[in-house]
């Protein structure tokens, strides 16, 4: 796909993964429709911009109304997005027994119904002109499960699921569909995020962890990618490749060994 003035949506733009690769596909000439819930961030992004701004708006994916008004908002502009990259996701922490129903009903809402949205109003244009690229945002923690991360973790498997399924049903349409799988980014996820009361005592301590993961251009450099050649899953950062690999060749034994380690980590943090 060659880029140059295509349309790229782009969800949860105003930061992290989601702002390097708004600006990551403007720098291949594309015209960037983006959203975020957050009006500074958002305002700071389309100076960045410039003229490649196709139209910057403050959006809740989690909210129905708000991402149909935003698709069609950006199809009075152009017929159909060439490329949509639903990244908008939040995080928690904490383990299951701690984490409460509302935490449950926000973070779905964004990580799993989010991607949802940004499918059902963006792809039926896509198919009708038979043609683009759907990129979803899943996790390494999409495919290897994780200690004190259940709730983010089944997020993730959930859009990996569905995103999948998607992959086979657009293909014959001529749309092509990517999961994106990140290991560990430096992002603003465990500081923008939510933590069981529990855990939240070691909130230093993870976001230290999280500083010394891949830079955000990482994964947008892997999106820009994965627009060009649609592979299926596509993980980022050594840590998601390892990972992949070993759950494929054995994965109960790499399950049994990450959980004893995650274990004893959280043992050894008082959770």
């Amino acid at each position: 796909m060659k880029l140059a003035d295509k349309t790229v949506v782009v969800t949860g733009a105003g930061s992290g993964i989601g702002r390097a690769t708004a600006l990551r596909f403007a720098r291949e000439g594309a015209q960037i429709a983006a959203c975020d819930v957050d009006q500074a961030r958002l305002d700071r992004l389309a100076g960045e911009l410039g003229d490649r701004a196709l139209l910057v708006r403050k959006v809740d994916v989690s909210e129905r109304a708000q991402m149909s008004a935003f698709a069609d908002a950006v199809h009075a502009i152009v017929p159909a997005a060439d490329v949509v990259v639903n990244n908008a996701g939040v995080g928690h922490s904490g383990a299951f027994l701690d984490t409460s129903l509302e935490d449950w009903d926000w973070l779905l809402g964004i990580n799993l119904r989010g991607v949802v949205h940004g499918c059902h109003f963006f792809a039926p244009r896509m198919v009708q002109r038979r043609a683009g690229q759907v990129i979803n945002l899943a996790s390494i923690l999409g495919i290897l499960p994780s200690v004190n991360a259940a709730l983010y973790g089944a997020s993730k498997f959930a859009v990996l699921g569905f995103t999948q399924s998607l992959r086979a049903e657009l293909e014959p349409h001529g749309v092509g569909v990517t999961a994106i799988c990140p290991g560990l980014i430096n992002t603003q996820i465990i500081a923008d995020g939510r933590m069981t009361r529990a855990f939240s005592a070691h909130k230093a301590t993870v976001l230290d962890v999280f500083k010394k993961g891949a830079s955000p251009d990482l994964v947008a450099a892997a999106i820009l990618d994965a627009a060009h050649r649609n592979p299926a899953v596509r993980t980022v950062g050594r840590d998601a490749w390892v990972a992949r690999q070993l759950t494929r060749l054995i994965p109960q034994t790499i399950q049994r060994l990450n959980n004893r380690r995650l274990q004893r980590a959280a043992s050894a943090a008082g959770t």
